[in-house]
């Protein structure tokens, strides 16, 4: 089997310092890229990365750097930078990106600018990586603690597939194989959209029954997409993709539910967002899923709504009334 030992994380964020703890709890030695200067002096000086992850007490063995070149020896590389920023960040760490080096993305979101999974922004900036995703039902904070955490990670090498999980698991983080990498992206990327759909619901006190029937409805639309563009039902069934929806539209702790039961009470969306230093992946996604799904003839109409509000076109009041006078159908249309 393949082995990994040394472990690079691409983004300090809250996600990211959790997958390097994770890998440092797995006895791996981990080198944790930062953007920002002052995110790697604290996580380095006080092993706490205050910013993203307070509270919380890294190993002392996670080195963070903010030089891409520092990652040049690394067996495999988690990339965690948010969706919109992925790009950039891999065209700085090509130059320094080992041939046939594992890349496994993190990242839950669709790019706006192109409408390209994270596995062709990967296969566009370093075309000799083998390409994995990890993507499934976990809070960051949940898995810093060492809370028991499961993940979906597609890989269509099975051997190396294998090697990264038995670098990364743990008792209490248990990643599953797949070999569906489109299915795996498409679930990450939708339920954000379809969590600040929920938060509104919740905003507006419509009730946990209109709760309900948007993540049941919305996981369909989910799957509608995902086959459309190659994934696997099975895949959309498990843990990437209903296991993380039920997560993200079920708990405020969610940047995206939370976002989205701000707006269902009434807080303009400038106002949510500038009071964020951390991203809100379902929001930048949102136009891009609506724009992929109409490319592939796909139904979406709590994905569209979601967009709509997002962009100022529509109330949510107009939103909601929208969707409930929809015509009536077979459930499975």
């Amino acid at each position: 089997m393949t082995q990994f030992n040394t472990i690079g994380v691409l983004g300090a964020g809250a996600w990211g310092t959790a997958l390097a703890q994770t890998a440092a709890s797995a006895g791996r030695s981990v080198t944790l890229w930062s953007f920002e200067h002052d995110v790697a002096d604290v996580i380095n000086k006080q092993h706490e990365n205050t910013i993203y992850l307070p509270d919380v007490a890294l190993h002392e063995s996670i080195d963070a750097v903010t030089a891409l070149t520092d990652l040049d020896a690394c067996d495999a590389v988690l990339a965690v930078a948010p969706a919109q920023h992925l790009r950039r960040v891999l065209e700085g760490f090509a130059p320094f990106a080992p041939r046939g080096i594992p890349i496994v993305l993190c990242a839950k979101g669709i790019e706006q600018s192109s409408l390209q999974l994270m596995t062709d922004v990967l296969a566009e900036t370093i075309p000799s990586a083998i390409p994995a995703v990890l993507s499934g039902p976990s809070f960051a904070i949940d898995t810093s603690k060492g809370l028991p955490t499961a993940v979906t990670l597609a890989c269509e090498d099975e051997a190396i597939g294998n090697g990264l999980i038995q670098a990364l698991g743990t008792p209490r983080f248990r990643p599953y194989l797949a070999t569906d990498l489109t299915g795996a992206e498409v679930g990450g990327a939708v339920k954000n959209v379809l969590a600040i759909a929920c938060g509104i619901s919740e905003g507006r006190d419509l009730g946990k029954s209109a709760h309900a029937a948007l993540i049941s409805r919305g996981f369909a639309e989910m799957v509608r997409l995902g086959m459309a563009l190659g994934g696997q039902r099975e895949t959309l069934s498990g843990l990437c993709g209903l296991g993380d929806l039920v997560l993200t539209c079920s708990s405020p702790q969610s940047r995206n539910m939370s976002c989205g039961l701000a707006l269902g009470r009434g807080v303009h969306l400038d106002d949510i967002m500038s009071s964020r230093r951390a991203v809100t992946e379902g929001v930048a996604s949102a136009p891009a899923v609506v724009e992929l799904a109409k490319r592939h003839g796909v139904e979406m109409p709590i994905c569209e709504a979601v967009d709509h509000i997002l962009a100022g076109r529509v109330s949510v009041e107009d939103a909601i009334e929208g969707l409930l006078n929809r015509p009536f159908t077979l459930e499975t249309a």
